[in-house]
């Protein structure tokens, strides 16, 4: 579960030391345009989310992952043998929608087998890997690199890809047995979908995740040409270990003291101090300039308050949905990531050889956030 939950970081993370070198490959209008290459499949990951998790209910989960990686596997092809940005983009679409399968899926099938104490120690083992991969993707994107041309990084991941589902289909037995299935329904889709825009807590925390997302995403297309706008292309490996380790710190330290806090709380104190935060060094970079070190540290404090965003905000969004938990989960992640892509995509075209327009996402974004907190709170307070 680990491993296929873990493509999708392994997806994104391996291309971003390749970003460079394909805006020096192809034939470009601007350099930026080379961001699509993630953006693109967050969309696809959105649409797929959708999809997939009610497939699993209505195929079985094993075929709906099948299918899902060999979406993926076809994409990472068309990407492959691309002449073109694209047909890059077209099978990075691709990609995205296949392995929305295995994302969602993952986490049914667990739920199917166990409850309790005993899911929540398997996906401590699940979370633990997860936390890891992104940690380590970049050194693998770079060492393909090191050796062969960026097109290869496509080939690598469909290998990994079907490896890991070969290991999953011949070692995972079919947790959904056919009587328990349901029929395909779009109608049930659109219904969850009208339950959560009509639900002020649903909605507003769907909203705030889509634009801790959006911001997430402008990070993770710019922050390649940030390291090389400061000539330290060398650091970009270990620099984004250490960022890809804070978040992961995060989700620990927020599993330990979210109990005591409350998870409101903790999503409140996040917001605020990533907007004061954001505040202060974008007065000082405005004004004195930033150096490397400055925007190492603004980025370390502001993904550790991503980190601890993340879980809690899905957590809240969910709250209300009770009873359709199963495609409530696939509706918010595929909402929350659509409302994410344009936004990311803004904040990755506004890259200008600094990190302020990053810095300003930031700030804008988690203001949002804040405030639409406040509105989701608002008619408690009054009452």
């Amino acid at each position: 579960m680990a491993t296929m939950m873990a493509l999708v970081a392994l997806s994104i993370d391996t291309l971003l030391p390749a970003l460079d070198e394909i805006a020096n490959d192809l034939p470009l209008k601007r350099t930026n345009d080379t961001q699509l290459i993630i953006s693109i499949f967050f969309l696809g990951l959105a649409l797929g989310q959708l999809f997939f998790g009610t497939l699993s209910d209505f195929v079985g989960r094993k075929p709906a992952v099948a299918i899902g990686i060999s979406i993926f596997i076809a994409g990472c092809f068309i990407s492959f043998f691309s002449k073109g940005l694209e047909f890059i983009l077209i099978g990075r679409l691709f990609q995205g929608i296949g392995l929305a399968a295995p994302r969602i899926i993952s986490v049914a099938l667990v739920r199917d087998q166990y409850e309790g104490p005993h899911m929540a120690r398997i996906m401590s083992f699940v979370m633990s890997i997860f936390i890891i991969v992104p940690a380590i993707a970049p050194a693998l994107g770079e060492g393909i690199l090191y050796f062969m041309h960026w097109r290869y990084i496509f080939l690598v991941l469909a290998v990994v890809a079907l490896v890991a589902f070969l290991w999953f289909m011949v070692r995972q037995p079919e947790t959904l047995d056919t009587e328990n299935r349901k029929p395909f329904s779009i109608k049930q889709v659109t219904s969850t979908l009208y339950k959560i825009c009509t639900n002020r807590v649903s909605l507003g925390y769907t909203l705030v995740a889509g634009f801790i997302s959006g911001v997430f995403l402008g990070f993770l297309s710019s922050i390649q040409q940030i390291f090389h706008s400061y000539n330290n292309d060398h650091l970009f490996v270990g620099g984004f270990a250490v960022f890809a380790l804070f978040i992961g710190s995060a989700s620990l330290v927020n599993a330990k003291i979210v109990l005591r806090y409350g998870v409101q709380r903790m999503v409140k104190l996040a917001l605020i101090v990533l907007c004061l935060v954001s505040g202060v060094f974008l007065v000082s970079g405005l004004s004195l300039g930033l150096s490397f070190t400055m925007v190492m540290i603004y980025l370390v404090i502001s993904l550790f308050c991503v980190g601890i965003l993340f879980g809690n905000l899905n957590a809240l969004a969910m709250q209300p949905l009770g009873k359709i938990a199963g495609i409530g989960s696939s509706v918010v992640g595929s909402l929350s990531t659509l409302i994410s892509v344009p936004f990311g995509i803004l904040i990755g075209f506004s890259y200008n050889n600094s990190a302020i327009p990053l810095i300003i996402g930031f700030l804008v974004f988690s203001s949002l956030s804040l405030g639409t907190v406040y509105w989701i709170e608002k008619p408690r307070i009054e009452s």
